[in-house]
């Protein structure tokens, strides 16, 4: 074996660095620097920083969808240090154990609610993982699944037989949600959780994470370029500035005593903007 049981934490990183390969007239570019940090078991981590930070590398390598064969683009891949994904050191991971880290990680892809298959049923997309992994899957043992789900993630069982064109931003979410939920994951990646959804019911999608990580007790990483939605679901925040870890910690104590200057700017523009809210 390649791989064996490395860590208590769900998440592990020690130093990780994670390039993406030359391609075409594009040089090797490092995305991620020296990363350390570790999620503990049933909290929920806020992965925080700008477009172009590399949150969203790391949600792919840590996920185990940038390890797989059938990944599309470019892949991202890890050059230097190590991360640990519920036990398993991912840096030349062998096929058995990177088939239990995406077994046990359920992945919300920054794009997945826009990305649900047009031509499937709701019913036919949040099966459609169970299905990948063994066709043969008891059909009423799987429909009482996916029915479990759909009704966790608190929508109607009317919207089984629908398409994704029938469903609001939000309702599309929750399904993308109840797939990535499906196999009742040990940890949960969420990239943007809230993007793409209407402004109305992106605090009513972030909480119903936050519920459904209590309810069924899942570690967490929450990728955010928006601090508000963070507040509202993670218990520390790690922040990304340039591929590089700049802040990490609880809300309160990686703005109140910022270390780097990209952290202090957004700690004085967070104090700016409270000022102007009091006094309105």
């Amino acid at each position: 074996m390649t791989s064996g049981k490395a860590s208590a934490f769900p998440i592990s990183t020690s130093d990780l660095t994670i390039e993406y390969p030359p391609h075409g007239a594009s040089s090797a570019f490092v995305a991620v620097h020296g990363l350390t940090l570790q999620l503990a078991p049933g909290e929920v981590l806020g992965l925080l920083g700008e477009s172009g930070s590399g949150k969203s590398t790391v949600a792919r390598i840590l996920s185990g969808a940038a390890l797989t064969s059938d990944f599309g683009d470019v892949r991202p891949v890890i050059t230097g240090g190590e991360a640990s994904v519920l036990g398993h050191k991912l840096r030349r991971i062998g096929r058995r154990a990177l088939n239990e880290v995406t077994f046990g990680v359920g992945m919300l892809a920054q794009d997945a609610a826009e990305t649900l298959p047009a031509t499937m049923t709701v019913a036919e997309i949040v099966a459609e993982p169970v299905l990948d992994r063994d066709r043969r899957y008891n059909s009423v043992a799987l429909a009482t699944r996916v029915a479990t789900m759909i009704d966790a993630v608190r929508l109607p069982l009317s919207v089984l037989d629908k398409f994704p064109y029938e469903l609001s931003s939000g309702q599309r979410q929750r399904v993308a949600l109840a797939r990535a939920l499906v196999f009742g994951p040990e940890l949960l990646i969420a990239d943007e959780p809230t993007a793409g959804v209407d402004a109305t019911v992106r605090h009513a999608v972030i909480d119903l994470i936050s519920e459904l990580q209590r309810e069924r007790e899942f570690s967490a990483l929450v990728i955010s370029h928006d601090l508000a939605v963070l507040r509202r679901v993670a218990n520390r925040i790690a922040v990304m500035h340039q591929g590089v870890l700049v802040g990490l910690g609880t809300i309160e104590d990686v703005f109140t005593d910022p270390w780097h200057p990209y952290v202090a700017e957004m700690a004085k523009a967070l104090t700016i903007t409270q000022h102007h809210t009091e006094s309105v």
